[in-house]
């Protein structure tokens, strides 16, 4: 079946606010999701079923099955795929108006000019705090709008920074959070339920056609918190203080270094088979750096990455340490950690992570 514009946004259409103006605006509009997990991949489905022109999809990672309760545009076949190239699939599949290009890599700072320039709106769907200031203060400097989503267990935030005003552009990323904190435990330390990556994304949906159809009133100079537990909604209002020039000298000495979307270093991984084969090593020393792990063996110690300080640790360069997580990403992050303060300590990150122990 080949369906018209007219046969597949009827619905939408219908309205007044949006009509056939609205309509073509959204089918002019090119939309950057950064972040094809729980919050980019919902976003970015439903911007397409609106009508989207051009979504460009951006994320580095494969689909896990730790991901699929939250999110839903996965399948269990799709386990191991790269997320960003499933889920332009699944849009062209139902979504014939729009054009999706992917890219399978990190955001970095030397790739976020190509990314953004061309495009009309950011949406942030990522759960790397580097990334999400990367995309801020690039947005800011290149006058594109952010619509920002982020995270923690029950509650969500949304704003829409950056949006033309009269006269400047409204508040950004740093106007709410002016440092730029690395203990903030991602879902796979903190966890999430799916009912709130479902309720903050279709704020950012609607923030997004919002912006692009100039209907209704986006939420700039504030920041909006939802709680899920009990259905709290809170606004609050930001102001200006970070300017373009301020955030240029940021950018200019920032890294936006994420240890978390770099390719690992095969020299400071261990294998299940490898881990196997020492578990009967008394110099061997096995530290969990995410709580309540259902591990198949003993660990001496447990060390949540968000405490995790080589500084304070006494370490044995007679021993061996493996550090293990659920996926292979927090105890990669303590491995680096380690080595960069004992160079020679003989430590390893466990490959994959638990759930991919075998």
């Amino acid at each position: 079946m080949k369906p018209t514009k007219n046969q597949l946004f009827k619905r939408q259409i219908t309205l007044s606010e949006i009509g056939e103006v609205g309509q073509k605006k959204l089918q002019n509009a090119s939309v950057l999701v950064v972040g094809c997990g729980g919050l980019g991949s919902a976003i970015a489905v439903y911007l397409a079923s609106s009508g989207i022109g051009k979504i460009h999809l951006v994320d580095f990672d494969t689909v896990d099955i730790s991901n699929l309760h939250r999110q839903v545009f996965y399948s269990l076949s799709d386990i191991g795929k790269p997320k960003a190239a499933v889920l332009a699939s699944f849009i062209k599949e139902r979504a014939p108006f729009t054009e999706v290009i992917f890219y399978n890599k990190a955001v970095t700072k030397n790739t976020v000019f190509d990314l953004i320039s061309k495009v009309d709106v950011v949406v942030d769907g990522t759960d790397s705090l580097p990334t999400k200031f990367l995309l801020n203060d690039f947005c800011v400097l290149k006058n594109k709008p952010l619509v920002y989503g982020s995270l923690y267990k029950f509650v969500g935030y949304v704003a829409s920074f950056n949006i033309p005003q009269q006269e400047n552009f409204s508040t950004n990323l740093r106007d709410a959070f002016p440092i730029m904190t690395t203990d903030i435990p991602n879902c796979e330390v903190a966890g999430t339920l799916n009912a709130i990556v479902g309720i903050i994304a279709t704020f950012q949906i609607n923030e997004v056609l919002k912006i692009i159809t100039e209907i209704g009133k986006p939420l700039q100079n504030e920041l909006l918190i939802y709680n899920s537990l009990n259905n709290s909604q809170l606004k609050i209002k930001l102001t200006s203080n970070f300017t373009k020039e301020k955030i240029q000298k940021i950018f200019d000495s920032e890294n936006y270094f994420d240890e978390n979307c770099k390719v690992q270093n095969a020299n400071w991984l261990i294998s299940s088979a490898a881990l196997k084969e020492k578990l009967s090593d008394k110099n061997l020393e096995i530290i969990a750096v995410l709580p309540n792990l259902k591990l198949p063996f003993q660990v001496h110690q447990t060390i949540p990455i968000q405490e995790f300080e080589a500084h304070k640790m006494t370490v044995d360069f007679k021993k061996t340490y493996v550090i293990v997580c659920q996926k292979g990403l927090n105890s990669y992050k303590a491995t680096s950690i380690l080595k960069r303060n004992f160079p020679d300590l003989k430590v390893f990150s466990l490959a994959g992570g638990i759930e991919n122990y075998q």
